[in-house]
């Protein structure tokens, strides 16, 4: 459970965290042990990197530390945002159930704009090909069964470079 800023305790960067955070800001260096290697760049310990980069993350410092790959160079050039119509009171669950499939990257709600647009779920599925993702979907949509009011794929037409706050050298 998050707490909420109120709650949160003030934590302070000094310029070690400063430093990880303009490191790690890039992504993980490619390496078997990427927290090794940034602790050796910066002379302290893995272990004090772990601490001060959960006390960053615990404080909202750091919103996230997680894994973008790029789909593109791992061969699935067609990516499809598939758009769903779901009942409200199911939306967690089955958030929960298409966001937990292997193809979906990533799943969340969206506020409906009735009557132009009536889907409140959105999940984007990657494939090696459109017929693939549509594929996908199609197992989506048998897994909704009934709770599928409707849906459509809308599929990217270019790569955007999706960043996060960035601090500057």
């Amino acid at each position: 459970m998050q707490t909420s800023p109120a709650e949160q305790t003030v934590y302070t960067i000094d310029n070690i965290d400063r430093e990880i955070i303009r490191i790690t800001q890039q992504g993980l260096p490619l390496v078997r042990e990427p927290y090794q290697a940034i602790a050796a760049q910066l002379g302290i310990s893995t272990q004090q990197l772990i601490e001060r980069m959960q006390a960053m993350t615990d404080s909202g410092i750091i919103r996230r530390t997680g894994v973008v790959p790029n789909h593109y160079k791992l061969g699935y050039t067609a990516n499809g945002m598939s758009v769903w119509n779901v009942p409200e009171t199911l939306i967690t669950e089955i958030g929960m159930t298409i966001g937990a499939l292997d193809f979906v990257s990533h799943c969340y709600q969206r506020p409906r704009f009735l009557p132009e647009w009536p889907y409140n779920l959105f999940a984007m599925v990657h494939g090696r090909s459109k017929d693939e993702v549509r594929d996908k979907v199609e197992i989506i949509a048998g897994l909704l069964g009934d709770n599928n009011r409707g849906h459509s794929v809308l599929f990217s037409t270019k790569i955007l470079k999706k960043t996060g706050l960035r601090i500057k050298d």
